[in-house]
């Protein structure tokens, strides 16, 4: 069908959208090209006859992902508008900008079908409620989710390389830290060597975690922790010693002079949070804490696969 058969009286008599989107604020402030891109395409919309005050713009997901529409509030808005009949059509540079998640992408498909909204990229016009257009779009979304899991891997594929042989960047413990040269060395700070030192020579001492904590507390020690995140980050902060504090301590490896990574994989609920997963024998309680914060409960599997190992990388 022609462009100009596919807009209908019916359509502009509905509003124009046009969904603008970067992955993250560096592509924002140094890909500037692509954002004067997707914004020109308000003149698609005007060619097809759509006044200027009819058009639409959401803008408001720039720095955020399209893997999915948890953190997306300007593409929940569009999917809503489109749902309660607003929309004559969607506009949007190519599909990536819109969703890289297939279950995202056919469902706002699903709605405009319903609605008989138009789909408008670089490359055309396209009518989900016809079965050809609908099977190209249902393409290009499925290419744009693959092209998502390439670059992934290929990320990932270069943090295991560099895990492998002991050279990835890891934020340290409190009580290791890196030298000019980047080799891991003890804190110069004898106070914040002598708090983890005491620590693990209570334990010895006491064999719990607990005991430790109240041994602690009866001789009114504080512990020193490193603020990972935030303005403040790389200060050190003094506190009472908490369980949890003592279990992340005794379970770190680098107090070994190991290097470990993959211990701990990332993975999305379906309300688009994230949660953590521990990988261990599965014989013991695993927790995994908040930065800054108590613990949490994580899972366990059983399996150890996807560990990297170095061996000795630093003091211990």
């Amino acid at each position: 069908m022609e462009t100009h058969q596919k807009v209908t009286a019916a359509h502009l008599r509905r509003n124009a959208y046009l969904y603008v989107r970067q992955s993250t604020l560096r592509q924002v402030v140094e890909n500037a090209e692509s954002g004067k891109r997707q914004y020109a395409l308000r003149q698609r919309a005007v060619a097809l006859g759509w006044p200027t005050e009819r058009i639409v713009v959401i803008d408001s997901d720039q720095g955020h992902s399209g893997a999915s529409a948890a953190d997306r509030e300007g593409f929940r808005r569009l999917v809503a508008e489109v749902g309660m009949g607003h929309a004559g059509i969607v506009l949007g540079l190519e599909v990536s900008r819109l969703a890289r998640n297939s279950t995202d992408w056919h469902r706002l498909l699903e709605i405009c079908a319903l609605t008989d909204t138009l789909i408008l990229d670089e490359d055309g016009l396209y009518d989900p409620a016809a079965f050809n257009d609908r099977l190209l779009l249902g393409l290009k979304g499925t290419m744009s989710e693959a092209e998502l899991h390439v670059l992934r891997s290929r990320l990932r594929g270069g943090i295991l390389s560099k895990a492998r042989r002991g050279e990835l960047p890891m934020p340290l413990p409190v009580g290791l830290c890196c030298d000019p040269d980047g080799n891991v060395v003890l804190d110069p700070d004898r106070e914040v060597q002598g708090a983890v030192s005491h620590l693990f020579a209570t334990f010895r001492r006491t064999g719990s975690a607990r005991a430790t904590v109240k041994a602690f507390s009866g001789e009114g020690l504080s512990f020193p922790r490193r603020v990972r995140t935030g303005p403040r980050k790389g200060e050190l902060h003094w506190g009472p010693l908490r369980h949890y504090r003592v279990l992340q301590v005794l379970h770190n490896p680098r107090y070994a002079g190991a290097f470990v990574f993959g211990r701990r994989r990332e993975r999305r609920l379906p309300d688009g949070r994230l949660t953590h997963e521990l990988l261990g024998s599965g014989r013991e309680p695993r927790l995994t804490a908040r930065s800054g914060g108590p613990p949490r409960p994580g899972r366990v599997r059983p399996s150890c696969k996807g560990w990297c190992c170095a061996g000795r990388a630093g003091p211990g």
